[in-house]
């Protein structure tokens, strides 16, 4: 489990999930508990030479707002690739962009930085 809290930790777990698969169905945006959360599939970075795929849960926690671009919304069958996690701050809030493959991008919205990656044990 990894934890990001700030910009440079946030650059960390966006190393490690760079080129995840994405299915569109497995992104949740759950408002009332303002968690965002993305199941996703990425390759073992931790491990050298290693070829092996884990799956993932990249968790998003205080996000107040979520608007995308580029996703069709109806297409839940759609897989995306996930390029990079970028963070900048606007005033007294943060907007946390996901970008994926074919200009898609996700944008959060919220006070603090508080973001899990967390792999799923099968």
């Amino acid at each position: 489990k990894i934890i990001a809290q700030n910009h440079e930790d946030l650059r960390v777990i966006s190393a490690l999930c760079s080129g995840a698969k994405v299915k569109q169905s497995e992104i949740k945006f759950l408002r009332e508990n303002k968690i965002f959360l993305i199941s996703i599939e990425r390759d073992n970075k931790e491990k050298f030479d290693s070829k092996k795929k884990i799956n993932s849960i990249l968790k998003f926690e205080f996000i107040e707002e979520s608007k995308s671009k580029n996703i069709d919304q109806n297409d839940k069958e759609n897989f995306l690739e996930l390029l990079a996690i970028e963070s900048y701050k606007k005033q007294s809030n943060y907007e946390i962009i996901l970008l994926f493959s074919n200009n898609a991008i996700i944008n959060l919205f919220c006070e603090i930085i508080d973001c899990t990656l967390e792999d799923i044990k099968k």
